[in-house]
């Protein structure tokens, strides 16, 4: 039986496949589904979300390009462990930048997207949404995907109104971004494409928490967001 306990998601069209992709993600990450588990079939998410089998479609297309997903064709789709995520064999002084930017980051951005889902306007929200679109088209594209994400980052920071927030971002310039930092050397036959797909469903899930205007769930998916990419770009070492 379908969970009551969770409302079904608004019946908007734009942002459908969006909020889905944001609960979802949030039920595997929390553990509601497990690792190689089955997730519901098509008309089950259909019947609790009252949506259509496109928005499905498009949702659990999102979760297989942020990794957390798999299909298997006539099957079903299974949720895959975490650590079959690719890593790098970083050198110690790039983890220890790379953590250092990410644990600024933690505590910046996270109360800079509560900020900024309370104060956020129609024109930002829509300049974000427009950051996210370009992120996803450039995949492929490294500069411009980096590009894109510095951008959607800017604007949560801009949406704050609080220039201080604003200035600490555009400081870190590309360096925020920890891919920009790998040298060719340590990433050896690591796909970098794959690895920024897996910040999709990420993204989305800020997103939707902004456009809903809660500030508890953006705080809390922007430091998913953040873990999560420490855990990507730092987990493994080498000296």
């Amino acid at each position: 039986m379908p969970d009551t306990s969770r409302s079904p998601l608004r019946k908007r069209a734009p942002g459908l496949a969006n909020d889905l992709v944001a609960e979802l993600t949030r039920r595997i990450l929390a553990g509601s589904i497990l690792p190689g588990e089955k997730m519901p079939s098509e008309s089950m998410i259909v019947r609790e979300h009252g949506v259509s089998r496109t928005v499905v479609r498009e949702a659990i297309s999102k979760l297989q390009a942020a990794g957390l997903v798999e299909t298997r064709h006539g099957i079903g789709t299974f949720v895959l462990e975490q650590h079959q995520r690719e890593g790098f064999r970083l050198k110690s002084d790039t983890a220890l930048s790379i953590r250092g930017v990410l644990e600024l980051r933690m505590g910046l951005e996270t109360q800079a997207a509560a900020l900024a889902a309370r104060r956020r306007s129609e024109a930002q929200l829509a300049a974000m949404r427009q950051a996210l679109d370009d992120y996803q088209r450039a995949q492929g594209q490294p500069e411009a995907t980096v590009a894109a994400d510095i951008r959607f980052h800017r604007l949560i920071a801009e949406a704050t109104g609080n220039a201080c927030f604003t200035e600490v971002i555009y400081h870190l310039g590309s360096s925020m971004i920890p891919r920009t930092r790998i040298h060719p050397d340590e990433q050896g036959t690591t796909d970098l494409t794959r690895l920024a797909q897996a910040a999709i469903a990420e993204h989305e899930a800020i997103y939707a928490a902004l456009r809903r205007q809660d500030a508890d769930a953006a705080r809390a998916a922007m430091l998913l967001h953040l873990c999560n990419s420490l855990e990507r770009f730092a987990g493994e070492t080498q000296t």
